[in-house]
C-alpha cells in the first residue's frame, strides 16, 4: 500500500529518476497499532526473534557452527520448556555447550556441579528459577564448600542460566546481585625450601647420563613448571641458542598419558634458562628422539616422584616437600630476589597476577616487612 502511494506522487523527468517531495511524502497515510497493547506484542514478538538471531549466530571454539550443533540447539528447544526441571536443562546445556570444548579436567568439574544440583533442587522447575531459589541454592552449596569453591560453582551455572533467560525460559536473570557465602578456608600451610636448604638438597642429586626423577627435580626447581608440564617436555621444547624453553603442553598422566593442552592460555610461555642448566642439559638430551618425552618411560606415577625427592630431602636433612613444593621453592626464591609480581606471574603461567598474590601471600608480607625497615633506614638519613 505505502509503495503504490510512493508510485503516485513520486515525480521526475524520466522513469529511472524519481523525487519523492517533502510535501507529498508528509500527506502520506502509514497505519500504525492503536493500542498500547498490541504495539507491545509487536514489540514482543520482534524482541524473540532477536534473540533467536542471535542464538544461531553463537560461535563454537572459535569456528562457524556445523549444521549438527544448530540441530541440537534446535532439539533442545524442542525438549525444554519453562516447565522442565532446571536439572534437566543444565544437563542438556553441558552436552550441547560443552561436550567437545573443553578440556576433560574442567568437564569433570561440570559433571560435579551437575550433580550438585541434583541433590540441592531435584524439583525445581525453570520458571521458578527466581532470585530467592538461586539465592537458596548458592546458600546450601556453601554450606558444604570455601567460599571460592562457591563462587566456581556459581560462575559454572550462570552461562546456563543466562542462556535459559535469552530463549525466554526463565524470565528474568536470578543471579543478578547473588551474595556468594561459603566455609572459613583452612589454613594451609605451604611447604617449601629456603635458598640454602635448596642448595643442599641439589647437591645430593645423582645426575646420570640419563634422563631420571634426579634430573625432572633439578628442572622444576630452576624452572618452576608444574609436574605435567615438566612431564610433558621434548627436546624440540628447549632452544639452547636463545637459552629458552617453551610450554606449550601437558603430559596426561593421571589417565593413562599422551599430550594435552596446558592449564590455561597463560601457561602457554617461554621460560628463560640459566646457562648452567643449558650447558647440563645439552649433553643430556643430544641422543634422544626430538619429539618424545623425555621424562616418560611408561606409566607415570606423581607419589614416584614424591618419594624420590623427599628421600633426598632427608639425606640433607631438610624439610620434606613435594614435587608441587619445588614450584613453590622456586617462586619464594624470586620473589625474595626481588623479582617484581608480575615477572614471576608470568614466568609460573598463572593466569592472573592475582593468583600470584594470593598464592604467595606469607613470602609478599615477610617482604613488606623488610621494605619498612628500608624506608625508615632512607628516612633517617634525611636529616
Amino acid at each position: 500500500m505505502l509503495l503504490k502511494q510512493y508510485q503516485q506522487v513520486s515525480q521526475g523527468n524520466s522513469k529511472d529518476t524519481q523525487v519523492l517531495k517533502f510535501d507529498d511524502f508528509a500527506s502520506i497515510g502509514i497505519s500504525m497499532p492503536v493500542s498500547e497493547n498490541e504495539q507491545r506484542r509487536i514489540g514482543g514478538f520482534f524482541d524473540r526473534l532477536d534473540s533467536l538471531i542471535t542464538l544461531h549466530q553463537r560461535k563454537y571454539d572459535g569456528c562457524t557452527l556445523s549444521p549438527i550443533f544448530f540441530r541440537k540447539v534446535h532439539t533442545m528447544q524442542e525438549n525444554i520448556t519453562s516447565e522442565s526441571l532446571f536439572c534437566d536443562y543444565y544437563a542438556q546445556w553441558v552436552r550441547t555447550y560443552k561436550e567437545g570444548a573443553i578440556r576433560d579436567v574442567t568437564m569433570g568439574k561440570y559433571r560435579l556441579t551437575q550433580s550438585w544440583l541434583s541433590k540441592l533442587i531435584p524439583e525445581l522447575r525453570l520458571a521458578d528459577m527466581d532470585r530467592t531459589a538461586y539465592q537458596q541454592l548458592i546458600n546450601g552449596y556453601a554450606q558444604h564448600h570455601e567460599r571460592q569453591t562457591t563462587m566456581d560453582f556459581h560462575h559454572q551455572i550462570k552461562g546456563a542460566i543466562l542462556d535459559a533467560v535469552d530463549e525466554g525460559l526463565i524470565p528474568r536473570d536470578p543471579t543478578r546481585k547473588v551474595i556468594i557465602k561459603g566455609k572459613q578456608p583452612r589454613i594451609k600451610k605451604m611447604k617449601y625450601l629456603n635458598q640454602f636448604e635448596l642448595h643442599a638438597m641439589l647437591a645430593d642429586l645423582d645426575l646420570g647420563d640419563e634422563a631420571s626423577w634426579d634430573w625432572l627435580i633439578l628442572l622444576i626447581a630452576k624452572t618452576g613448571l608444574r609436574f605435567s608440564e615438566a612431564l610433558g617436555l621434548t627436546p624440540d621444547d628447549f632452544d639452547f641458542a636463545h637459552q629458552t624453553l617453551s610450554v606449550s603442553k601437558t603430559w596426561d598422566y593421571k589417565n593413562g598419558g599422551g599430550f594435552v593442552p596446558t592449564k590455561n592460555e597463560s601457561s602457554v610461555r617461554k621460560v628463560q634458562l640459566d646457562w648452567q642448566l643449558i650447558m647440563q642439559l645439552s649433553g643430556l638430551l643430544k641422543n634422544l628422539p626430538h619429539d618424545k618425552p623425555i621424562f616418560v618411560h611408561g606409566k607415570v606415577y606423581n607419589s614416584t616422584a614424591n618419594d624420590v625427592l623427599a628421600r633426598h630431602c632427608k639425606n640433607v636433612d631438610v624439610p620434606v616437600i613435594s614435587i608441587h613444593g619445588l614450584r613453590h621453592t622456586h617462586a619464594s626464591l624470586l620473589l625474595f630476589a626481588g623479582v617484581s609480581i608480575a615477572s614471576v606471574s608470568r614466568r609460573l603461567g598463572h593466569a592472573s597476577m592475582t593468583t600470584t598474590q594470593e598464592t604467595y601471600l606469607h613470602v609478599i608480607r615477610e617482604l613488606e616487612n623488610k621494605d619498612v625497615d628500608i624506608v625508615m633506614r632512607a628516612l633517617s638519613t634525611l636529616i
